[in-house]
C-alpha cells in the first residue's frame, strides 16, 4: 500500500503541475480559476494521502493507519476525477462514439447477411424473428448515427452527447434480439456460405454490443447528473417548434412530412400520451424520493416522448384540413409542452429541497395540470370530440335521476313499458355499433357515438316515466339505482371505445371494450326485468336475446384472448354448459307444454348463460388454435396485464361510490370494503410481481413506490369503514368519503404508469393458415348461436300459445340445429388440439435424421464414411456447435408448453424438429474429416443419443399437449427434459475438448459473449457474493497459470481458456443475481459493469491463447497473452472490490474464511511432518516457554468470538473488523501452538500431533462460525441462520476449551493419553455432524476408495482395544490420534460416495446408515476405553471387545454397500496392482498440486533470481518424469 502511494503522489504532483501549466496559458479568466481550483484541491488531496501513507509505513501492522491510508487515497480519487472531469468526459464520449460507428456498421452487415441468407432458411419461424428483429435494428440505426454525427460536430454539446447516450440504449435491446435470432438461424440456412457469414457478422455484432453497453454505461455516469438540464431544454425547443407549426397553419404553409397520414399521425399521437403519462408519474416518484440520477432517467424518457408526441400532434395538425382543428391540436399540444417543463422544473427543485411539503404539493398540482393538457390534447382527434359530446350528453342526461322528486306521468303503464322496451333494443343495438365503428375510421365512431347518446337520452326518459309508475318508494329508488348504473355503463362503452380508436393497438383494448357492451346490455336487463310486467316468459327470452346479440362480436375477429381458460379449459366448458344447455332446452320444451311459465323463465335464463358460456369458451378455443399455428407469430405477456388494472381501477371506483352513498346499507359497506380489499391486494402483488422481473430500475422502483402508496391508503381507508362500521355518523361518513380520494388518484396514477408501452403484451397475430384452422370452430359457434337465436323466439311465442303444433315443429327443428352445431363445435376443438399435428410432424422428423445418423454410423464402423471437401472443419464444429446450443435452449420451452401451454407446443416442437437436420449434417461432416476412429464413433454416438433423447421428449409432449391437468405425463415429461440436457451437455464437452485442443476459440468466445436469459433472484445477496468470490479467484489463478503454460506449454492453453470460459458463465449467472439483489441500487450497477469489463478481458484472453496455440513459437502473441491475463487479474480484483461495497462485513467473512482454510491446511502439512517424527526445535527451548502465549492467545480468540457473534446483528463495519480481527488471532495462535509442538521434540511425536489437532479443531471451529455469521448477518433474530449460528458458536468455545485443556495436559505423562481420547471423541462427534447436515459434498469418489477408507477404522479398533487392555497413555495418543484421522476420512469418502451421481437413493440412505451406526459404535468404544482408563476394572476391559465386534459388524455392513455401488465393474482392492496403482496416482496428484503452487511463487529479494528461476523450472519438469514414472510402473504390473 505504501508504495503504491509513492507512485499515485508522484502521478497527482505531475498533473497538479499540468493543470498549473494550463492555468497560465489560458485566456479565459473563469476557466483559469476553475484550473488553479481545481489543482489547489487535488494538491491538499495529494498532501492528506501522504501524510497517511507516512503514517502507515511508521505502523505497517496498525490497521488504523491502514484504514485513514484507504480514505485518503478514496478521497485524493473523487479529487482527480474532478479535476479532470472535462478530460475524461471527453476521452469516454469519443469512446462511445467510435462504438456506436462501428455498432452501426455490424448491425447493417447483419442485416445484409440476413437478407442473403433468407432465401435458404428452411425454418419460417426462424426466418420471420429475424426479419422483425432486423426491421427493428434498421428502425434503430438511423437515430444511432445521427446522434453520433451531432455529438462529433458538437462535442461541447450536452444536449448532444445525451441524444447519442438515449440513442445508444435504445439500440441495445433490438441489436441484442438479432443477434439471438441471427444465431437461431444459423443452424436452419442451407446454404453454407450465407451461414457462415450470418454467423460471423453476428458475432462481431455481439462483440460490438458489449462495447457500447459498457461505453454507455460509462459516459451515462459522467454526464448522467446534467439530464434534467437538458430534458428541460429539450422541451422548450419543441414548445417553439409547436409554435412554428401553429404560424405555418396560420398562413397555410403546414404539410405533412413524407409517409404522415391522418390515422397513422393519430394512433402514433393516441399511443404515446400513454408513454409520456407513465413516464411522468415515474418522474415524479422519483423526484419525491430525492433521488438525483433516477430523476434524470426519468427527465429524459419524458423529453423523449414528448418529443414524439410533438411530431405526432404536428403530423395530425397538418394532415388536418380545418385550419381551427389544426390549430387547436397544436394550441393543445404546446399547454402539454408547457406544463411538462413546469412539471420537470418542479421536479428539480424538489432535488434542491428535498423534505419541502410545499415544493412536493406545487408538484402534485402541475402534475395534474399536464395530465390534463395530455387529455385535452388527445381529445383534438378526429372523432374524438364527437364521443366527448356523446359523454357530456349522457352526463347532462343523467343529471335528471338527481332531482329528489319525479316529473308527472304523461303516459298510462302499459305505453310506458312498450317505450322502454323498444329504446332499450335500440340503446343495445347503438350499443353494438359503437362497439363496430371503433375499429373504423373516426366519422363512423363520430356517428355511432351520437347516435347512441341520442338513444340513451330516449331510453333514460322511457326509464324515468316507468320510474313514476312505481307503487312504492323503495321501488322507485331501486329503478332509479338501475337507471344510473346503465349511464355509468354506457359512460364506460364510449370511453372504452375511445380508447381503442385511439390506440387499436393497445393490449386488450378490444376486450375492455367488449366487456363493457356486455355490462350495458347487462344493466338494461336488470331494469327490464324490474320493470316490466309482460306476460309470463317474453321478458326472460327478451334478456337472452339481448345477451346472445352482445357476446356475438366475440366470434368476428378471434385475434385476442377471450378470458383466461386454456385449450383444455375450454374443452371441459364447452362440455359442460352443452350439458347445461340440453338439460335447460327440455325443459323450455316441457315447460311449454305444461304452462309453467315460471320455470320456463328460469330455464330461458340458464340457457341463456350456457350459450353465453360456450361462445366464449369457443372465441378463446379458437384463438389458442390460431396462434397455436406454427406460421402464427405468438404474443408475448407482457410485464403487466393491463385488463387487470383496469378492471380493478373500475371495481375500487364503483365500491368507493358505494362507501360514500348515503343510502348504503351496512351490509353494502362491508360488501364494498372487501371488494376494496381484495383488488388492492391483487394490485399489490401485480407491482410485486413486475418489479421483480423488469430490468429497468426506474421502473423497479415506481413499481414499489405505486404499491406502498396502494396499500397505505387503503390501511387508512380501511380504519374509517370500521369507524363507520360501528357508528354510521355523517361525520363518520365524511371521513371515509375523504379517505377514498387518496385511494382513488394512487390506483389511478398506478394504472397510468401500467399503461405504459413499455409494459404491455405484444399481441399475437395469426397467418392466414391459423385463420383458416379457426373457421370450423368460428362456424359452429355461429351456427349455435343463430339456431339458439330462433329457438329462443319460437319458445317465446309458443310460451304464449303452446297449443300450435307447426310452432312446436319449428321448435323441434331448431333445437336439433342446436344439438347438431354443439356436436360440430365439440369435434371441431378436439380436432384442432394444439401441436399435436406438429408432434406428429416433428416425430417424423426426428425417425429419419435417426435412420441417416445409423447409416453414417455403419459407414464409420466399415470405414467407407466418404470425407466432405467443401467445408472446412471448424466451420462444421461452429455449426455442429451452434446446432447443439439451440436445442438446448428449447428443451425447457419445449417442457413447460408440453405441461401446460398448449397454446405454445406447435411452435415450440417445430423450432426443435427444425435444428435436426442441420445437426446431422453437421455431425456426419464433422466425423467424416475426423482421423481418429474413436474421435468418429464418440461423435455419432452422441449426436444419435441426442436424437434419441429428443425422440422420446417429444412423444411425451405429445401424450401432455400442454394439459395442466394431465399430471400423469409430467414426469415423463421432465425426465425426458433431463436426459435430453445430458446429452446435450455431453457433446458440448466433446466439441470444447475438441474445439481447446485446435486452438479454436470461437465457442468459448460466444459462451462468454453470452448473456442468457435473466434469473429470479432465489437467494440472498450474501450467498450469490460467496459463489462470486470463488469463481472469481479461480479466473485469476487459471489466468496466471496460462501466463506460465504460455511458455512451458502452448498446447495445454486450451483447457485452460475452457476452464475460464466455465468460470466465467458461472460468475456472470451468479453476478446478474447479485445485481439483482444488491442494495443500494448503485452497487448491483457497478457489480453489473465490473462483471461485464471482466468478460471483455476474458475474451481477449481466450482469444490470445487460440492464436498461441495456432502458432506457439510466436513471441508477439506470447507478450499479448501475458498483458491479457494481467488485465484479466486487475479487473477479478475490481469485481472482488465492488462486491465488497456492496456487503463489506459479508466480504470480510469471505475472506476471512479463505485464510482460515489456508490455515487447516498448513496444519494438516505440519501434522504430517510431526507423525513422519521430523518436527525439530531450531534451539533449546521448552514448552512451557510458549504455554503462556497460547493461552493469552486463544483467550483473546475468545473475545474475538464474542464480537464476531455480535457483529451479525451490527453494521457491517463492525463485522468486517470483527472477521479481520478473528483471522489474525488465529493465525498468531496456530503459529504459537506449532512453536509449542515443534518444542517438545520429535522423541514424542504423537503429543505433538495431538496438540497440533487440538489448534486445528479450533480452527475448523472458527472456519464454521465465520461461514454461519456471513449467513447470518443482517437477519432477523428468529431466522433459521441465527440459530446455526449459535450453534456454530457454542462449538466454537468447546473447542477452544478443549485446546486449553490440553495445553494444560501436555506436561502432565499421567493424563494427557486420557485428555487426548476426549478431544478425539468431542471432534468425532462434530465430524458426524457434519456428515448428518443436508449439504450435498462439492465432489464424489469411487466406491473402492470408500472400502480402502475403511480399513483404517479396523486398524483404529484394534488399536483402540491393545490401548484398553494396556491402558498405557502413549498407547491412547496413538489411537486418538489414528481414530480421528480413520474415522474423519471414512466419514468423508462415504458421504462423497454415497453422492455418487449413479448411486441410487436406495444404497444412498444405506451408506448414510451404516456410516453413522459405525461411527456411534466407534464413539462407544473409545468412551469405553477411557472408563477403563479411569477405571482399569476385569468386567470393563472385557466390555471392550462386545464394542469391537459392533463397530467390526458395521464395517463390513459398509463394505457389503460399497460393493453394491459398484455394480458390476468390480475391482478388487486387496489386489496388489490396484493398491500399487491408487498410490501411484496419488503421489502423482500430490506432486503436480505442488508444482502448481511452485509456479505460483515468486522469488523474495535477498535470493538471486536467476537461482530460484531454475530451482523453479526443476521442479516443474518433474511431474511429467513422475508421469512416466506411473506409465513404467503400471504396464510392470500389469505385466505381472
Amino acid at each position: 500500500m505504501v508504495r503504491q502511494a509513492r507512485v499515485l503522489a508522484q502521478a497527482t504532483s505531475d498533473l497538479v503541475n499540468a493543470m498549473r501549466s494550463d492555468a497560465e496559458a489560458e485566456v479565459d479568466v473563469d476557466n483559469s480559476k476553475k484550473l488553479l481550483a481545481a489543482a489547489k484541491l487535488l494538491a491538499d488531496a495529494t498532501a492528506r494521502m501522504v501524510e497517511a501513507a507516512k503514517g502507515a509505513a511508521a505502523y505497517p501492522e496498525n490497521e488504523d493507519q491502514q484504514q485513514r491510508l484507504r480514505e485518503a487515497a478514496e478521497g485524493l480519487r473523487v479529487a482527480t476525477n474532478a479535476a479532470a472531469q472535462n478530460a475524461i468526459k471527453k476521452k469516454l464520449v469519443n469512446r462511445l462514439e467510435i462504438a456506436a460507428k462501428q455498432a452501426a456498421a455490424a448491425a447493417t452487415q447483419t442485416i445484409a447477411a440476413a437478407q442473403n441468407a433468407a432465401a435458404s432458411n428452411k425454418n419460417t419461424v426462424s426466418h420471420q424473428q429475424l426479419v422483425h428483429s432486423c426491421k427493428a435494428v434498421a428502425d434503430s440505426i438511423p437515430q444511432l448515427v445521427q446522434g453520433m454525427r451531432s455529438s462529433q460536430a458538437q462535442p461541447e454539446e450536452l444536449g448532444a452527447q445525451l441524444v447519442l447516450i438515449m440513442a445508444s440504449q435504445n439500440f441495445l435491446q433490438p441489436g441484442s434480439k438479432m443477434v439471438t435470432s441471427a444465431k437461431s438461424a444459423v443452424p436452419t440456412v442451407a446454404d453454407q456460405a450465407a451461414a457462415m457469414q450470418l454467423g460471423q457478422c453476428a458475432k462481431n455484432l455481439a462483440t460490438c454490443l458489449a462495447e457500447l453497453r459498457t461505453a454507455t454505461q460509462k459516459v451515462h455516469e459522467a454526464c448522467g447528473p446534467l439530464e434534467i438540464d437538458s430534458a428541460l431544454k429539450t422541451v422548450q425547443t419543441l414548445k417553439n417548434e409547436l409554435q412554428d407549426a401553429k404560424m405555418s397553419v396560420i398562413d397555410g404553409q403546414l404539410k405533412p412530412l413524407p409517409g404522415e397520414t391522418l390515422e397513422k399521425c393519430a394512433q402514433d399521437l393516441g399511443s404515446t400520451s400513454k408513454a409520456v403519462g407513465s413516464s411522468m408519474a415515474q418522474l415524479l416518484t422519483c423526484a419525491a424520493q430525492g433521488n438525483e440520477h433516477y430523476t434524470g432517467v426519468a427527465a429524459r424518457e419524458t423529453a423523449q416522448a414528448l418529443r414524439t408526441l410533438a411530431q405526432a400532434a404536428r403530423g395530425v395538425a397538418a394532415s388536418t384540413k380545418e385550419p381551427q382543428a389544426s390549430a387547436a391540436m397544436l394550441d393543445s399540444a404546446q399547454c402539454v409542452m408547457e406544463g411538462s417543463a413546469m412539471l420537470i422544473h418542479e421536479a428539480h427543485q424538489a432535488l434542491v429541497h428535498p423534505g419541502d411539503a410545499e415544493s412536493q404539493q406545487r408538484l402534485a398540482q402541475v402534475a395534474k395540470a399536464v395530465s390534463h393538457s395530455l387529455n385535452n390534447c388527445v381529445n383534438c382527434l378526429p372523432g374524438q370530440k364527437d364521443v366527448d359530446m356523446a359523454l357530456r350528453s349522457i352526463g347532462e342526461a343523467s343529471k335528471k335521476l338527481l332531482v329528489d322528486i319525479l316529473p308527472p306521468c304523461s303516459k298510462t303503464f302499459q305505453e310506458a313499458q312498450t317505450d322502454l322496451n323498444h329504446t332499450a333494443a335500440e340503446l343495445n343495438h347503438s350499443a353494438g355499433e359503437v362497439v363496430h365503428s371503433s375499429r373504423g375510421t373516426s366519422s363512423q365512431l363520430a356517428a355511432a357515438s351520437g347516435k347512441f347518446s341520442q338513444d340513451f337520452d330516449e331510453f333514460l326518459d322511457a326509464g324515468i316515466e316507468m320510474a313514476g309508475h312505481t307503487q312504492s318508494k323503495d321501488d322507485q329508488i331501486q329503478v332509479i339505482g338501475n337507471l344510473k348504473n346503465i349511464s355509468m355503463a354506457s359512460s364506460k362503452l364510449l370511453l372504452a371505445a375511445k380508447s381503442l380508436s385511439v390506440d387499436p393497438g393497445a393490449a386488450n383494448a378490444k376486450n375492455l371494450l367488449a366487456v363493457a357492451a356486455r355490462a350495458v346490455t347487462e344493466s338494461i336487463n336488470q331494469l327490464i326485468t324490474l320493470c316490466t310486467q309482460q306476460a309470463a316468459g317474453q321478458k326472460e327470452c327478451d334478456n337472452a336475446l339481448r345477451e346472445l346479440e352482445a357476446v356475438r362480436g366475440l366470434l368476428d375477429n378471434p385475434s385476442e384472448p377471450v378470458n383466461e381458460l386454456s385449450y383444455f379449459d375450454c374443452i371441459e366448458s364447452v362440455m359442460e354448459n352443452s350439458k347445461v344447455l340440453g338439460e335447460s332446452m327440455a325443459g323450455i320444451s316441457q315447460h311449454c307444454k305444461t304452462g309453467d311459465v315460471v320455470a320456463f323463465g328460469e330455464s330461458v335464463g340458464v340457457a341463456s348463460k350456457a350459450l353465453c358460456g360456450l361462445t366464449e369458451a369457443a372465441g378463446q378455443a379458437s384463438y389458442l388454435v390460431g396462434v397455436s399455428d406454427p406460421n402464427s407469430q405468438s404474443g408475448h405477456e407482457g410485464l403487466v396485464d393491463p385488463m387487470q388494472f383496469a378492471k380493478a381501477h373500475q371495481a375500487i371506483q364503483m365500491a368507493c361510490q358505494n362507501l360514500v352513498d348515503p343510502a348504503s346499507s351496512p351490509s353494502q359497506v362491508l360488501s364494498a370494503a372487501t371488494i376494496v380489499a381484495k383488488h388492492t391486494s391483487a394490485l399489490c402483488n401485480a407491482c410485486r410481481l413486475a418489479s421483480s422481473k423488469t430490468s429497468n430500475p426506474v421502473a423497479r422502483r415506481q413499481f414499489v413506490q405505486s404499491a406502498k402508496e396502494v396499500a397505505n391508503t387503503t390501511a387508512n381507508l380501511v380504519k374509517t369503514i370500521k369507524a363507520l362500521d360501528g357508528d354510521f355518523s355523517e361525520e363518520n361518513r365524511n371521513k371515509c368519503r375523504v379517505a377514498t380520494t387518496p385511494l382513488l388518484e394512487a390506483v389511478e396514477n398506478l394504472s397510468t404508469f401500467a399503461n405504459n408501452p413499455e409494459f404491455a403484451s405484444i399481441p399475437a397475430q395469426i397467418s392466414i393458415e391459423g385463420s383458416a384452422a379457426q373457421e370450423p370452430i368460428v362456424r359452429s359457434a355461429r351456427a349455435m348461436l343463430d339456431s339458439s337465436t330462433y329457438l329462443l323466439e319460437t319458445a317465446r311465442s309458443l310460451v304464449l300459445n303452446p297449443k300450435d303444433p307447426p310452432t312446436w315443429s319449428i321448435l323441434a327443428g331448431h333445437s336439433r340445429t342446436v344439438s347438431d352445431s354443439i356436436k360440430s363445435l365439440i369435434t371441431s376443438i378436439r380436432d384442432k388440439a394444439p401441436g399435436q399435428r406438429e408432434c406428429d410432424y416433428s416425430i417424423d422428423n426426428i425417425n429419419k435424421c435417426i435412420r441417416d445418423i445409423e447409416q453414417a454410423s455403419l459407414a464409420a464402423v466399415g470405414q467407407t464414411l466418404p470425407c466432405r471437401d467443401d467445408i472446412s472443419m471448424e466451420a462444421l464444429q461452429e455449426q455442429l456447435t451452434s446446432s447443439v446450443q439451440e436445442i438446448g435452449h428449447l428443451i425447457d420451452p419445449v417442457s413447460t408448453a408440453a405441461r401446460g401451454e398448449a397454446a405454445q407446443l406447435g411452435h415450440k416442437v417445430t423450432q426443435l424438429a427444425s435444428y435436426f437436420d442441420p445437426l446431422i449434417v453437421a455431425s456426419v461432416g464433422l466425423a467424416s474429416k475426423l482421423q481418429d476412429h474413436q474421435q468418429q464413433m464418440t461423435i455419432l454416438d452422441q449426436t444419435k443419443t441426442l436424437s434419441e433423447s429428443a425422440l422420446q421428449m417429444l412423444y411425451a409432449a405429445k401424450e401432455g399437449g400442454g394439459n395442466p391437468k394431465a399430471s400423469h405425463t409430467h414426469d415423463a415429461i421432465s425426465e425426458a427434459a433431463q436426459l435430453m440436457k445430458e446429452a446435450v451437455d455431453d457433446i458440448m464437452v466433446t466439441l470444447n475438448e475438441a474445439a481447446s485442443e485446435g486452438g479454436m476459440v470461437g465457442g468459448m468466445v460466444e459462451s462468454i459473449l453470452d448473456e442468457g436469459t435473466p434469473p429470479e433472484p432465489e437467494g440472498s445477496f450474501v450467498d450469490y457474493q460467496t459463489t462470486m468470490v470463488k469463481f472469481s479467484k479461480a479466473i485469476a489463478i487459471t489466468a496466471q497459470e496460462m501466463m506460465t503454460k504460455s511458455v512451458t506449454c502452448p498446447e495445454e492453453l486450451g483447457g485452460l481458456a475452457s476452464q475460464v470460459t466455465v468460470d466465467y458463465g458461472q460468475l456472470a449467472h451468479q453476478g446478474r443475481l447479485a445485481a439483482a439483489t444488491a442494495e443500494p441500487e448503485e452497487v448491483g450497477f457497478q457489480i453489473k459493469t465490473r462483471v461485464q469489463e471482466l468478460g471483455h478481458g476474458c475474451i481477449y484472453l481466450v482469444q490470445k491463447a487460440g492464436a498461441l496455440q495456432l502458432s506457439p513459437t510466436d513471441s508477439f502473441s506470447k507478450r499479448e497473452l501475458i498483458e491479457c491475463a494481467r488485465t484479466v487479474t486487475e479487473k477479478v480484483s475490481l469485481v472482488l472490490s465492488a462486491l465488497q461495497a456492496g456487503n463489506k462485513g459479508t466480504q470480510a467473512c469471505i475472506t476471512a474464511a479463505s485464510a482460515v482454510s489456508g490455515i487447516i491446511a498448513d496444519l494438516d502439512t505440519t501434522i504430517m511432518f510431526a507423525s513422519a517424527g521430523t518436527l525439530n526445535p531450531e534451539n533449546d527451548e521448552s514448552f512451557a516457554d510458549h504455554r503462556e502465549s497460547i493461552l493469552k492467545t486463544a483467550k483473546a480468540l475468545v473475545e474475538d468470538t464474542k464480537l464476531l457473534v455480535a457483529g451479525a446483528a451490527s453494521s457491517q463495519e463492525k463485522l468486517a473488523q470483527a472477521a479481520q480481527s478473528s483471522a489474525k488471532t488465529i493465525t498468531q495462535l496456530t503459529e504459537v501452538v506449532k512453536l509449542g509442538a515443534t518444542s517438545m521434540g520429535s522423541e514424542d511425536p504423537e503429543t505433538q500431533v495431538v496438540l497440533i489437532n487440538a489448534v486445528r479443531d479450533v480452527a475448523k471451529a472458527l472456519a464454521e462460525l465465520i461461514s454461519a455469521t456471513k449467513c447470518a448477518a443482517g437477519k432477523a433474530a428468529d431466522d433459521p441462520s441465527m440459530y446455526q449460528l449459535k450453534s456454530a458458536a457454542k462449538v466454537m468455545v468447546t473447542n477452544v476449551t478443549s485446546l486449553l485443556k490440553t495445553v494444560k495436559a501436555v506436561e502432565d505423562e499421567a493424563t494427557r493419553g486420557t485428555r487426548a481420547l476426549e478431544a478425539a471423541i468431542e471432534c468425532i462427534k462434530q465430524e458426524l455432524t457434519v456428515f448428518q447436515s443436508k449439504d450435498i459434498p462439492d465432489k464424489s469418489t469411487t466406491p473402492e476408495e470408500f472400502i480402502r477408507m475403511t480399513k483404517g477404522i479396523t486398524i483404529a479398533t484394534a488399536k483402540a482395544v491393545a490401548a484398553g487392555n494396556s491402558a498405557q497413555q502413549e498407547d491412547v495418543i496413538a489411537t486418538a490420534n489414528l481414530s480421528r484421522k480413520a474415522i474423519s476420512d471414512m466419514l468423508t469418502t462415504c458421504k462423497q460416495a454415497a453422492y455418487h451421481p449413479e448411486v441410487n437413493e436406495e444404497l444412498r440412505t444405506k451408506a448414510k446408515q451404516y456410516g453413522l451406526e459405525c461411527t456411534n459404535g466407534y464413539i462407544s468404544l473409545l468412551e469405553q476405553v477411557l472408563q477403563v482408563l479411569q477405571k482399569p476394572m476385569l468386567e470393563q476391559k472385557q466390555q471392550l471387545a462386545m464394542h469391537s465386534k459392533h463397530v467390526a459388524a458395521c464395517v463390513t455392513e459398509l463394505i457389503q454397500t460399497a460393493e453394491a455401488m459398484k455394480g458390476s465393474e468390480c475391482v478388487d482392492p486387496e489386489d496388489p496392482t490396484v493398491i500399487a496403482e491408487t498410490e501411484l496416482l496419488g503421489a502423482a496428484a500430490s506432486i503436480e498440486a505442488a508444482a502448481k503452487k511452485l509456479e505460483q511463487l515468486k522469488p523474495r529479494a535477498k535470493l538471486d533470481s536467476w537461482i530460484l528461476m531454475l530451482l523453479l523450472v526443476c521442479l516443474q519438469c518433474f511431474p511429467p518424469f513422475l508421469y512416466l514414472l506411473y506409465v513404467s510402473s503400471s504396464f510392470c504390473l500389469y505385466e505381472m
